[in-house]
This record gives structure tokens, sequence and C-alpha cells, in this order.
């Protein structure tokens, strides 16, 4: 887990993201000569010794430009049409300027879901280990032709750090159109000073991030916080980059101080872990009693429905709860033994009436430890 810039120097794998801000150009559409520029960086990267994962954005502002749109559309099949005009010519770009570096490309398109899916999820890294060992570059994008409000990543950070676990990344880079992270908007600050390391997990971060948009894109500093925090998950330093600056990235792999370093804080977490932290949605929320949250966080046991004050949302066996304290806040993730109604019935109650309440007995617990991440 690198905590310092000069330590990148010897980390092997990298997951680089580059955002619309960055690959597109206003009333133009993308930009070719970034897509040309990148390529060559990564190019570079590769003969250093590193193994690439490249996330892009820029699908709906290339179909935008082939359609003639000068303004991003709000209704999601209008994104969906142009994302699925503009993914050609996007991945079409990228595999024409790696040909040049004698590199080839692979398209990974994904949705959310095709991570939430344990199977899915497991296929999808055996791919991208195998595309790695091949020496092809996988270029990773949102499968925003398909992808509905329910099951999309909600932006190409989030979508970053997950692939970041996904293939055991030493490194996330972020590229933007910013230096880094600062204490407050460098737009509006001309006195800003910029962040150059901390951990990821350090509250006083997240005042600075904002939720500043651009009109390509959907993500902003703070959705790259966010991205830096699930990235350390499986242990990945995040750095926060100018994708304009063209050295940069050649700087970062020697070691020097460029962009904003947010290193892993945490232990990293199992894939499994990671997978049902990060990659199920949450179902319903149980309520637990001091007892039950102690014995959660300081033994790691299972949960008990003894333990449960209340149970909310509506969850069937095998999905994910958020389990809370009595103030509400979330000490642990699970996935439930028993359905919603189920839950509700044997909630307060000892395993050994279990049987008794409902006519049968799946498991004397509510939540299982193998099932089960403490995250608070």
């Amino acid at each position: 887990m690198p905590n310092s810039h000069q330590q990148l120097v010897n980390t092997k794998r990298w997951v680089i993201k580059i955002g619309s801000a960055l690959l597109t150009r206003v009333g133009e559409g993308l930009n070719i000569e970034r897509v040309q520029w990148l390529s060559g960086e990564i190019a570079k990267l590769r003969a250093q010794g590193k193994e690439v994962v490249l996330v892009t954005s820029g699908s709906v502002a290339a179909g935008m430009q082939q359609l003639g749109w000068t303004k991003r559309p709000h209704a999601l099949h209008l994104l969906q049409s142009a994302a699925s005009v503009g993914q050609m010519g996007l991945i079409q770009a990228y595999a024409t300027a790696c040909k040049q570096h004698n590199i080839h490309t692979a398209q990974i398109l994904l949705t959310h879901s095709d991570l939430s899916e344990r199977g899915r999820h497991l296929n999808a890294r055996s791919t991208l280990h195998s595309l790695l060992k091949l020496h092809v570059l996988p270029v990773v994008n949102e499968n925003d032709t398909i992808a509905t409000e329910e099951i999309r990543f909600g932006d190409n950070d989030t979508l970053a750090a997950m692939t970041a676990n996904l293939v055991e990344a030493d490194v996330l880079v972020i590229l933007t159109d910013q230096d880094g992270l600062f204490d407050s908007d460098p737009r509006q600050n001309t006195q800003a000073t910029m962040i150059t390391a901390s951990a990821a997990n350090n509250p006083a971060l997240d005042a600075m991030a904002g939720d500043s948009k651009g009109e390509f894109g959907r993500g902003g500093m703070a959705t790259k916080l966010l991205a830096a925090r699930r990235a350390a998950r499986s242990g990945a330093t995040t750095i926060i980059l100018s994708g304009i600056q063209a050295d940069n990235l050649q700087r970062l792999a020697k070691g020097d101080a460029v962009g904003t370093l947010l290193w892993a804080d945490n232990e990293p977490m199992t894939a499994r872990q990671q997978w049902l932290v990060g990659h199920l949605r949450p179902k319903g929320t149980i309520t637990l009693d001091d007892g039950a949250v102690n014995v959660v966080q300081q033994q790691g046991k299972s949960i008990l429905a003894v333990g449960v004050k209340r149970v909310e949302g509506q969850f069937t066996r095998g999905e994910l709860v958020v389990c809370h304290t009595m103030s509400g806040k979330e000490v642990a993730r699970g996935l439930a033994n028993y359905n919603v109604d189920e839950a509700r019935r044997i909630q307060g109650k000892p395993s050994s009436e279990i049987e008794a309440i409902l006519g049968y007995i799946d498991e004397p617990e509510l939540i299982h430890r193998d099932n089960l991440v403490v995250t608070g």
C-alpha cells in the first residue's frame, strides 16, 4: 500500500481513468489528440513493466458529436442512443491510436448488475486478469446503452474504483482537468492550496471535495474522493492527477510529487468482502441493540435475531441488508438468511425459538459471520 509518491515507482498494476472533461471539446465532441496522447503514455508505462487497465468516459460525448447535438440530453433513452452511437467511435479511436504502439485493445462494457451477481462478477474478474496476462489493454466503460438508473454505476469514477478492486490494482490514477484536490475550489479561490497527500478516509477531505460537475460528465471531486475510498478497500492508492500536463503520468511513474495522493489507511478487504460491500445494493436495514453491535464490532461474530430491534425494507433470503446502531449509524453489511417478513417475526427472539415461530429453521443466525462485513 504505497503512501508516498516515491513508493509508486515499484508498483506494477495501474488502473487509469480519464473523464469526459479531458476527452471532449465543448461543441466539438471527442478529442482525438487526447486519445492519441493517452495511448502513447500507456505504451511508455507498459514499456516500464507496468500493467495497465484503462477506464474511459466519452461515449455519450462522441455520440452527441456524431448526431450533431450541442447539449447533453436528460432523457435516459436519448443518453443511451448517444452512447450506442458514440461507443463505436470511441473504441475505434483507442484501437487506432494503440495500434501505432503495437498494443492490442479489448472493449469491456459493464453495468452494476454485472458486478453484483456473483457469477458474472467472477467472470469479469477472470477476463480482465486473462487480458493482462496476454498483454492486451482492457478498455473499460459503463454500458450506457442498456444501463438504467437502477443498474448504473452513476459515474466512471465509481466504475474505475470497482475495476481497481476487481483486478487488485496497486494504483488508481484519476485523470482530470484539475491539478489535484484542493482545500477549496481553485476556480473560485485563487488562494486555494492543493493537498499533496492524505489518507483516503481522512474526514477533513469531505468539505474540500465539493460537488462540481462538467458539461459532459456526471462526476466531480466528491465522486473522486469516494472512488479513492472504494479503491482503498483492496489496498489501492489513488492519485487525482491533471491530464492536461502532458508529462504528468511519466513524472508520477518516476515518483515525482504530482497530483493528490490518497493512500489506503485500512486493512485490505478480501475479494468476497469487497463484493459484499461494494457491488451489491442494499435491500433493507436492521437495527441492532448495543450488545449485538459490540459483538459484531469487537468479536466479528454472527448476528442473531435476539439482538435485532427493528427490521425495515423489502429483502429476500440471500439479499444484502445494512446493519445500524440504535442511533442510526452503519456498523455492518451482510446477506440475510431470512426474508423481511420472517426477520420481523423472529426479531428479538433467541435462536432456539425460530423453528417454533416459523415452523422451520434454515440457520440459527440472521446473518452468518462468513457473509458479514464490518463497515463502521
